[in-house]
């Protein structure tokens, strides 16, 4: 059985990003198993710009970005496998994985990075009624058609979920000469960054019909037709509120999951509300050594941030196989997010392991206008900061110092929530 110091699984923006930082950080044994045929993930479909403005502080396309990153990889001459599937990981951090090439193989790591990404809703899990024509596609699944594939999907099309994905696509879609109808949300707000629907849809004159849902499609072999229907505060279908459209093509574009099939198998705590790993201040799951970063811990909004968290995970990793990320004094702050705010990554923190300065990212559950995100050590309030609006679409945080929260030795829970202005 071979050996590395640091296995990272997963050869997109966030397994890059943890490579080359563990390198950085004086880990030369690092090897990515990624199954796609390149590096890059989900990246190298996205050819729209908005990425790296705050990374690299240009406007750059997905592929552009990604190759910024393999660039780094390449030239710190970092092992990886390519059309590589990783099967199983065990407790003890044995990874089995199989390609064309070695067949099944097994690899002993002394740390693990967790960078598989995430995966969208499928439409099994939307429970939309009806045949199951052709025409009904992933957002993601179209968008791969059309700029990597050079296949139009469709010409009229519906789009259901106004996820970032399902935006983007209304746009390209309409650049490329199809019709896009409609898109409909089941929720009273849109999943997606405002400057999208700014961008992709108030541009090209494609109406947003928030708390609306497909209630029937029309079409045996192909799809020919959707209705909708506004749907109430249960997001049950209003009757009477029915509209028709005729249409070849459905886009789902119905929310992303943390692909974490393997981090469930080798035992790692799974968040309910992010479906990711639960991690502590260092990016480290329960299991000594295991890392997640990216879009297997929680879904962003922006690839820059997958990035500045894969860097941090890659620095703690490499520290772990050093020796010298610290053990911690074992009192641990736990994050308490309520009244309005979701979740936390982290979920704790040792200020005896945490770096000078902790980046915690929460995302809130409605759109709030002109109200305050608080922050409480034990009942004692330290921040409020104004907010003139959140959404569940875009990522918010709040920093720590870590003098500042030394200088609370007893504390024990780290309150976060929205509160009314």
């Amino acid at each position: 059985m071979r050996s590395y110091d640091i296995v990272i699984i997963g050869g997109g923006p966030a397994g890059l990003a943890a490579a080359a930082a563990a390198k950085k950080s004086g880990i030369d044994s690092i090897l990515i198993l990624e199954r796609d045929k390149e590096l890059g993930g989900i990246l190298n479909q996205c050819i729209h710009n908005g990425f790296g403005l705050h990374t690299f502080k240009e406007e750059l396309t997905g592929p552009e970005y990604a190759r910024r990153f393999i660039n780094e990889v390449e030239e710190l001459k970092i092992e990886y496998y390519l059309n590589t599937m990783v099967i199983d990981i065990s407790h003890e951090k044995v990874v089995t994985a199989m390609n064309r090439g070695e067949g099944l193989f097994e690899i002993q790591a002394k740390a693990v990075i967790l960078a598989m990404g995430c995966r969208e809703r499928a439409r099994g899990a939307l429970n939309i009624p009806g045949y199951r024509p052709a025409g009904i596609f992933s957002a993601g699944t179209a968008q791969r058609l059309v700029n990597m594939e050079g296949y139009m999907p469709g010409r009229k099309v519906v789009i259901l979920g106004s996820g970032d994905i399902g935006l983007i696509m209304a746009r390209r879609m309409t650049l490329e000469g199809a019709q896009v109808q409609v898109v409909a949300e089941l929720m009273p707000y849109s999943g997606g960054l405002k400057r999208n629907i700014v961008q992709c849809l108030d541009d090209f004159g494609i109406p947003l019909k928030l708390s609306h849902t497909v209630v029937d499609i029309r079409g045996k072999y192909r799809v020919e037709g959707i209705t909708i229907a506004e749907v109430d505060s249960h997001g049950k279908p209003v009757p009477g509120t029915e509209e028709d459209y005729d249409c070849d093509t459905l886009l789902l574009s119905c929310g992303l999951i943390p692909e974490n099939e393997l981090s469930r198998g080798m035992g790692v705590d799974i968040e309910p509300v992010t479906s990711g790993p639960s991690v502590n201040e260092s990016l480290e799951t329960n299991i000594d050594g295991v890392f997640a970063c990216g879009n297997v811990l929680h879904v962003h909004d922006l690839v820059d941030y997958v990035s500045e968290e894969a860097t941090t995970a890659g620095h703690n990793a490499a520290k772990y196989v050093q020796g010298s990320l610290a053990k911690g004094s074992g009192k641990e702050i736990k994050l308490v997010p309520t009244g309005g705010v979701r979740y936390t990554v982290p979920k704790t923190i040792d200020v005896d392991r945490m770096a000078e300065e902790l980046t915690v990212r929460f995302r809130v559950g409605n759109v709030y206008k002109n109200c305050f995100i608080s922050v409480y050590f034990d009942d004692e309030q330290v921040v409020h900061r104004k907010r003139p609006v959140m959404a569940p679409g875009e990522m918010e945080d709040v920093k720590f110092k870590k003098e500042k929260l030394a200088s609370y030795p007893d504390l024990k829970t780290i309150t976060i929530k929205i509160e009314e202005a």
